[in-house]
């Protein structure tokens, strides 16, 4: 709450205003102080927090003359309060002078026919010509001088008739409340100005601002740290003392904004842009506000990670991994030490090894973890459509673009990784686009020109030799010497055999929910799993577990039973002793996969002409 004391000139006015404040429950300290005493008291009162004092005439001004910077509220004279001085004046003559302050002397002159006396006034404006102005006014044959406190004093010290003119409670209470009023709007200024220091003190942006003389009228903790200046020392100073180079003086003697100027302040980039501040057609000040640019580049990532990055992330960690072999473990160990370097890194390995496993734990194991994981298949792209997925379009590039345009993979991978499955896939022209990008770190939509600077870590993947590819002229050389930076081979699951056994384990507990049938392999199953070479890896063994889920009764699973499910569905006819009920099965596949054949397919392990076929002969045993 902001402070108000009462300064009464005496001890009379300091007991009626108690009395008066305590009825009317005003809260206001009130203390005596008169004229050259009171501006002692008020020096006080400020300094312990007092922000409006209330007083009159001579105090209110040798207070604000000393240049207190205090607010003042003098106590208004009111009529009833000269009209009750002259009705007592009257009793020593009807010639009165008024000695006083214009303030209080305003318009006593028109009582003069109302009142039946004469008034004359005697203007004072400091303490020192009360004295001249009351020998003044008797000699020029008043019969009774009335005026304040110093004009009082000075009459009773000459032994003359005086009436002062006191303050009643209507004036007290009228100058009590316009205080509270001005002290509640100041609570509100305070709070606005409170509230806009905070955001200025916590904004992203330094913020520094003159006024019409160009002194530092506010210097922010940012612009602090930025600059290396203390704000507490730069305020009021001349900005061309503190800071010359920024040259504010000139924006707000031009009145033209200077935006997007890029300025090196202790080595460091920031944007910078500056402000005339106009008011009634007339420039007051200016404003500078500068931003780390490394700092609009993190959010900005943080930015196109929120809009674009929906959905791109990776799930995938090395726990996810499943084996104990020797090679698989060291291929782990080599893939977690280069998910710590940045450097591009190209993962060689079968169909079904797990390269995006691999890719994705490597993006969680890496400082990019909290960025986005975009993966694409180069092989299932023609080039055009290709280009678009990965470097992006504006409205209209192409036919049949969307007319907003799309940002590519490249963009929304900002600040994360970026997976390109089957690289060798990719075209040459396209080739030479992606290598440009790596090279540049930039990337330009299609259908324009301007480029897009992109943070953005490459991991690549084939199934084939690049090294075959580039000797074949059928992949470019500096593009594969370029991904090529940190390779990564991952071992086929035929050189893995002790791995089989846990990842078979696995996938039957996975997918084992699907049917409600708890299932166990024999040592002779474990020992064909082991037997076959698995020329699709770990995709085909999954495959693989599926179809032994859907089409086996028992609960143990041996030898005899995967080596017949291994081979070619198409080839050996499924006989009775493996399915006793073909027609119950299907049904329920058809029921789990609501009717869809190409699921309920896939789900008992046969192609769909397969189903087709028994679909059709079960009908035809039916009619």
């Amino acid at each position: 709450m902001t402070l108000i004391t009462f300064l009464a000139p005496d001890t009379s006015m300091l007991d009626r205003a108690r009395n008066l404040f305590q009825s009317q429950q005003i809260d206001i300290q009130i203390k005596k102080g008169l004229l050259s005493e009171g501006v002692a008291v008020a020096r006080s009162l400020i300094a312990n927090g007092t922000e409006i004092i209330i007083t009159r005439g001579g105090t209110a001004s040798a207070i604000r003359n000393a240049g207190l910077e205090v607010i003042i509220v003098q106590i208004p004279i009111t009529g009833f309060d000269i009209i009750r001085t002259v009705e007592k004046a009257k009793l020593h003559g009807h010639r009165i002078g008024a000695v006083s302050f214009p303030s209080i002397l305003q318009g006593i002159d028109c009582l003069s026919p109302i009142l039946g006396v004469e008034i004359c006034c005697y203007p004072i404006h400091s303490e020192a010509e009360a004295e001249e102005q009351v020998l003044q006014a008797f000699h020029d044959g008043v019969d009774v001088v009335i005026g304040g406190f110093i004009t009082a004093k000075v009459a009773k010290n000459n032994n003359f008739p005086y009436e002062l003119i006191d303050s009643g409670v209507e004036g007290i209470l009228q100058a009590a409340q316009e205080a509270e009023r001005i002290a509640q709007a100041r609570n509100l200024e305070k709070a606005k100005t409170s509230l806009f220091r905070a955001v200025l003190d916590y904004a992203y942006e330094g913020i520094v601002s003159v006024d019409s003389e160009c002194r530092i009228t506010f210097f922010n903790p940012i612009a602090e740290r930025i600059t290396g200046i203390k704000g507490s020392k730069a305020t009021g100073k001349k900005i061309t003392q503190v800071w010359p180079g920024l040259n504010l003086e000139q924006v707000m003697r031009t009145e033209k904004d200077d935006l997007g100027q890029i300025l090196n302040i202790n080595g460091v980039d920031v944007l910078c842009n500056k402000v005339a501040i106009i008011v009634n057609n007339r420039s007051v000040g200016a404003v500078a506000t500068f931003q780390d640019v490394t700092q609009i580049q993190k959010m900005e990532a943080r930015v196109r990670h929120r809009f674009y990055a929906s959905g791109h992330v990776a799930h995938l960690r090395f726990t996810n991994i499943i084996g104990s072999s020797d090679q698989l473990r060291q291929t782990v160990e080599i893939a977690k030490e280069y998910a710590l370097t940045r450097s591009s890194i190209l993962i060689l390995g079968e169909t079904g090894t797990g390269k995006e496993v691999f890719a994705q734990s490597i993006h969680n194991y890496s400082d990019r973890q909290k960025g986005p994981f975009v993966a694409i298949n180069c092989a299932a792209l023609p080039s055009q459509i290709l280009e678009s997925e990965l470097f992006g379009y504006v409205g209209g590039a192409f036919t049949g673009a969307n007319q907003k345009g799309k940002p590519g993979l490249f963009e929304v991978a900002h600040g994360g990784t970026i997976f390109l499955d089957e690289i060798g896939e990719m075209e040459f022209v396209t080739q030479g686009k992606l290598l440009r990008v790596l090279q540049e770190k930039k990337v330009m939509r299609l259908g324009n020109d301007s480029v897009i600077p992109v943070d953005v870590r490459i991991i690549a993947a084939s199934n084939k030799s690049l090294k075959t590819l580039v000797s074949e002229n059928k992949f470019r050389s500096d593009l594969y010497y370029r991904l090529n930076v940190l390779q990564l081979r991952l071992p086929p699951l035929r050189s893995r055999k002790a791995d089989i056994k846990p990842l078979a384990q696995f996938f039957l507990k996975e997918h084992s929910g699907i049917m409600r049938r708890p299932l166990k392999l024999t040592p002779s199953a474990i020992q064909a799993l082991t037997s076959y070479p698995w020329p699709g890896n770990i995709r085909e063994l999954q495959n693989c577990m599926e179809r032994v889920i859907a089409v086996h009764k028992q609960e143990e699973i041996d030898g005899t039973f995967i080596n017949l499910l291994l081979k070619d569905q198409e080839d050996v006819p499924v006989t009775s002793s493996l399915l006793p009920d073909e027609a119950t099965e299907i049904s329920k596949a058809l029921a789990l996969t609501k009717g869809r054949y190409a699921d309920a397919a896939k789900l008992l392990g046969i192609s769909r002409s397969t189903l087709w076929r028994k679909l059709k002969r079960f009908n035809a045993k039916q009619n």
